[in-house]
């Protein structure tokens, strides 16, 4: 049985070959950059920057990161479901790399997320741009999958009705949420902010679902799933990472199942025939339908159908004769009066809905 909630304690590939195939809903990794230091990197006033200098991001050759990388990429495709997806982050220095595995291996590559640093470590030397952003590869686990979670109108309600882009701007991980040691230091080099894996995990999982985090560090992705009502795997080598994380994930609270609810697709909804609402007595054949200018008018009868003089058709084809239009959806074009004046025939949908919800 998949225990959850819980991280394991070791290699990353030997411990993913551990978990059962087809197990886990949603893959995000943050994986070692093998940012290639070339020394050590000093501000103006010659002092040293805190950059990522552990041995876990440390490869002898491009081919060590390159065979590394696929062998956890394997096993993450081995355990994720058939409707699974993977998020996989990187920067410059290895983004390209991840890319080619991701697609050899037969993920199906969805999308690429800039995540725009609001706040981005400066160019001390001079010598480059500013690199202020990070790349996030979205990808099916494979090219033929047709069904694949993407809350996709909970993420225009997030982003106040306006579709959601692929760039996001996001601050790094500062302030009482970046992690500290016993001495006051950060507590791991390359702790990601919550709020990204929050966008993440709304973006493409439900309450429930499995997210498995292959490279865990302190915690982000535990703690976020936690957050969001999501099952949590973590995988990590280093002791002292699993403890903070631990630590920081049992002070998380949950949010209630009714505050976890999202806006739902309208596509998901089950498909209502304009029959069925004169069907269920809500209009009934004779009454009439107007168009939103009240222009035209139009008969409902028995079937279904409507009939405006010698024409007739369903509720989208005759609108779209009468509009001279190649399509037309009906639902949001006639109108039927009230006590209360015109409302749309869409309303009647939505009641049928509601009752067989």
């Amino acid at each position: 049985m998949l225990k959850t909630d819980i991280v394991h304690i070791g290699e990353c590939v030997e411990i993913l070959r551990t978990l059962p195939d087809k197990s886990v809903d949603l893959v995000f990794a943050d994986p070692p950059y093998n940012l290639q230091l070339g020394g050590d990197l000093l501000r103006p006033d010659n002092s040293k920057v805190d950059a990522v200098d552990d041995a876990w991001d440390q490869f002898a050759s491009f081919e060590h990161y390159d065979r590394f990388t696929r062998e956890w990429l394997a096993e993450c495709r081995r355990v994720l479901k058939d409707d699974g997806t993977i998020w996989v982050i990187g920067s410059y220095h290895n983004v390209f790399r991840l890319g080619v595995a991701i697609q050899d291996l037969g993920y199906w590559v969805l999308n690429d997320i800039i995540w725009r640093k609001a706040n981005p470590m400066p160019n001390f030397k001079g010598t480059r741009f500013t690199n202020a952003h990070e790349t996030l590869i979205w990808a099916a686990k494979s090219r033929g999958q047709k069904r694949y979670t993407f809350n996709y109108d909970a993420l225009k309600a997030f982003n106040e009705d306006v579709q959601m882009r692929s760039d996001w701007t996001l601050a790094l991980c500062t302030g009482e949420e970046r992690l500290k040691d016993e001495n006051g230091q950060k507590a791991h080099p390359t702790q990601k902010p919550e709020a990204l894996l929050h966008r993440v995990l709304l973006a493409a999982s439900k309450p429930g679902d499995v997210v498995l985090d292959p490279f865990f560090g302190t915690g982000t992705t535990g703690a976020a799933a936690k957050r969001l009502g999501r099952r949590w795997i973590g995988v990590e080598r280093d002791e002292t990472y699993a403890k903070l994380a631990r630590k920081r994930i049992a002070k998380v609270t949950a949010a209630s199942p009714e505050d976890l609810e999202v806006m739902g697709s309208k596509k998901a909804e089950p498909r209502i025939p304009f029959g069925t609402i004169v069907e269920a007595g809500l209009l009934r054949p004779g009454d009439r339908l107007y168009c939103p200018k009240g222009q035209h008018e139009a008969r409902v009868r028995a079937d279904g159908s409507l009939v405006h003089g010698n024409l007739s058709g369903s509720i989208h084809k005759l609108g779209a004769l009468l509009e001279n239009a190649p399509a037309c959806n009906g639902w949001t074009y006639w109108r039927f009066k009230t006590d209360k004046g015109y409302a749309s025939i869409d309303t009647l949908r939505a009641q049928v809905r509601a009752g067989m919800n």
